[in-house]
């Protein structure tokens, strides 16, 4: 049986209670869970190479963090919206940041041997695996969870276009987002600039 430290197991339990509010599409959503945490990175990788959450299991903390607060968000501005589908993209939205099974988008960066002749780490904790086949975090992501768990238009919306006009190719959805896209970009830039800045 595995043992987690204190802040790990707290983590676990946050992540459990957010799995345990998919319930229409529960075996589904169950059967993607098995996968992405038998045969990925997603309970151990980093959120970023450098900056948020740069640290093992930083990316499972920030979809938990983006979960809980998009649930806030979304009980004042939009109480219509199912918590099954906040969760659902906003556990799924960086999905793609885990790679591939048995290939994982982020490695560890070891220094170089300067850095190591005079004690400095590597610049940055992680690196960019560049034997991955590129695809956007977004579009992996939903190669990843389409083949176990059927999303709906306004979900893949949301996990498509969660970073908002922060990246260029997301000019095409301006103005045409639906509120759980908007309520995933407004949780995941509070998490990502505010709470685990």
């Amino acid at each position: 049986m595995l043992t987690y430290s204190k802040e790990t197991a707290g983590l676990i339990k946050r992540y459990n209670d957010l799995k345990a509010k998919v319930i229409d599409r529960e075996t589904e959503f169950k059967a993607l869970c098995e996968f992405i945490e038998n045969k990925t990175e997603w309970m151990l990788a980093p959120a970023s190479t450098r900056f948020h959450l740069s640290k093992e299991c930083g990316l499972l903390e920030h979809s938990c963090n983006v979960a809980e607060t998009m649930l806030k968000i979304k009980t004042v501005l939009a109480p219509d919206i199912s918590d099954e589908s906040c969760v659902i993209v906003s556990l799924l939205h960086d999905l793609g940041k885990v790679g591939m099974p048995g290939n994982p988008q982020y490695l560890v960066n070891e220094p170089t041997e300067r850095q190591k002749q005079y004690g400095h780490s590597a610049w940055t904790p992680f690196k960019f695996n560049n034997d991955l086949t590129y695809l956007s975090v977004p579009v992996r992501s939903l190669y990843l969870a389409l083949p176990y768990l059927p999303l709906t238009e306004e979900e893949t919306q949301a996990i498509v276009y969660h970073d908002g006009q922060y990246v260029d190719d997301n000019h095409s959805v301006a103005k045409n987002e639906c509120p759980l896209t908007l309520l995933l970009q407004y949780a995941d830039n509070w998490c990502g600039f505010v709470l685990e800045g």
